[in-house]
């Protein structure tokens, strides 16, 4: 007896609720994270290591985002280290961590933000950056992305950043050794300028940054 129904002869397509792949947790949670206050470039770096280690077929969607420009003068909103109520701070520079894992979604992984860990891109940038509009040229913010698998081959530093001219430490560092390649033991400088014709990865304003990582829902 033929069958009225045409679920048996008719492939069913996939909600888009379903369609959609849950996001990977790739820290378990904050405090787990290794963390040194004002070496935000090197815990970025060991964000990158354990995702190579715990989830290695997602390294290929994370990025490493360096914000400075040429004053070194770069208002972040919503820092720990802020002092009023909106917690403002003006870094020479910040290192952010990046999970892109779908055009639309894209997570913010900072260690230094009130922020939770992570906030989807675009809250960061609106709690975070806030706008251009109503800020003097000098204090434009400027975002160098490196790919997270460019920037654990190539990136060196030797701390050399944050040693006075006797020699003595600004901030303690790490208690782990300084990061070095076997072709460099520091080139942090290269990352942390904004000269679009020079350095490693991308230099990008503050709306090509949104651009590249916020794309809504259709």
């Amino acid at each position: 007896m033929a069958s009225d129904s045409q679920s048996k002869i008719i492939q069913q397509k996939p909600s888009s609720e379903n369609s959609k792949k849950s996001l990977i947790n790739l820290f378990s949670k904050q405090s787990d994270c290794s963390y040194v206050s004002c070496y935000c470039e090197e815990n970025v770096h060991k964000l990158a290591q354990d995702v190579t280690s715990r989830h290695p077929n997602e390294i290929n969607k994370c990025f490493v985002v360096f914000i400075s420009n040429p004053s070194r003068t770069v208002p972040l909103w919503r820092q720990r280290a802020g002092k009023d109520e909106d917690r403002l701070v003006i870094w020479d520079y910040h290192v952010i961590f990046l999970y892109h894992p779908e055009p639309e979604k894209c997570l913010v992984y900072d260690l230094d933000s009130e922020l939770p860990f992570p906030t989807y891109v675009h809250k960061y940038v609106t709690e975070t950056f806030r706008t251009d509009h109503i800020l003097k040229p000098d204090y434009f913010r400027y975002f160098r992305v490196i790919t997270a698998h460019e920037f654990l081959k190539e990136f060196a530093s030797d701390r050399r950043h944050m040693k006075r001219s006797d020699g003595s430490w600004i901030k303690p560092p790490p208690n782990y050794p300084a990061i070095q390649t076997a072709k460099k033991a520091h080139n942090l400088e290269d990352y942390i300028q904004m000269d679009v014709s020079k350095g490693p990865g991308q230099v990008l304003n503050l709306t090509q940054f949104v651009q590249r990582f916020y794309k809504p829902a259709p």
